[in-house]
């Protein structure tokens, strides 16, 4: 049988086995606030990789798959100077690094995290899907309400399913360096508006930056509703659209109250 054929089958029998499955299950973030207890103290620390050791992975987090058709990229704690940090490296690949948690926006909303772009594809810039990379993403996931999704986002749930056996949360926000798209941009994924693109920084290349942003009010603005559970934090470094390389390496993530 011709593979493409093959393939197409192979993928058709999967989305029929998704059909009968609710909405709600092929969440991930369902699992998560059902799973998880909810975070409490002064602050969050979503992130300590300051306190592993290079070389090792951090407890806690694992790989997720942007698609099966790209290749993976690679993410290691490194001696980032000063101290431990998480580096990402990407070679004309896509793939994240996160933690599931849970942690409650309206008592959280402030995220704080560092990072350092050391190499990036040229030309980058959320808004041309033929160009949209990024050296530098800070991703946050959020469960929300099933019921407000429509016909193409619930086939998107299933589609993605069907083709990584993994599941998506309700709705993303990725915060991310780009070279040729000013800050405040906010964009949609090319596969679904439940993934929206918030451009931070353009500048700073190679240089240790501090960065701070009220996900309440950037879920707001990119979704137009009231946020419901923080359900994962994680990181991506993406070159899989220009084909080129990406590296750059992240500090500490953590939430607080509003000052």
């Amino acid at each position: 049988m011709n593979p493409s054929r093959a393939a197409a089958l192979a993928l058709g029998a999967a989305l029929a086995g998704c059909v009968g499955v609710p909405v709600d299950e092929l969440l991930a973030s369902t699992a998560i606030v059902a799973e998880l207890p909810i975070e409490g103290g002064q602050s969050v620390e979503a992130a300590r990789f300051s306190a592993g050791r290079a070389g090792e992975v951090p407890p806690g987090w694992s790989r997720f798959i942007v698609s099966p058709f790209a290749r993976k990229s690679d993410y290691a704690l490194v001696d980032g100077g000063p101290g431990v940090v998480l580096e990402g490296r990407a070679d004309a690949s896509a793939s994240g690094f996160y933690r599931r948690i849970h942690i409650d926006p309206a008592r959280y909303p402030v995220i704080e995290w560092r990072w350092r772009v050391l190499q990036t594809p040229a030309d980058i810039d959320p808004r041309v899907p033929a160009r949209d990379d990024s050296p530098a993403r800070v991703i946050v996931a959020f469960h929300g309400d099933v019921t407000r999704l429509d016909l193409g986002e619930r086939f998107t749930l299933r589609l993605y399913h069907a083709l990584t056996g993994e599941r998506m949360p309700y709705a993303i926000i990725m915060y991310s360096w780009a070279s040729d798209a000013p800050v405040g941009t906010v964009t949609p994924s090319i596969s679904t508006g439940k993934i929206q693109t918030i451009v931070v920084e353009s500048g700073g290349f190679g240089e240790w930056r501090e960065l701070r942003r009220n996900v309440r009010e950037d879920y707001r603005l990119a979704f137009g509703e009231e946020p419901w559970d923080i359900v994962a934090v994680g990181v991506m470094t993406d070159a899989s659209n220009t084909r080129e390389k990406a590296r750059a390496q992240y500090g500490d993530i953590s939430f607080r109250p509003e000052p």
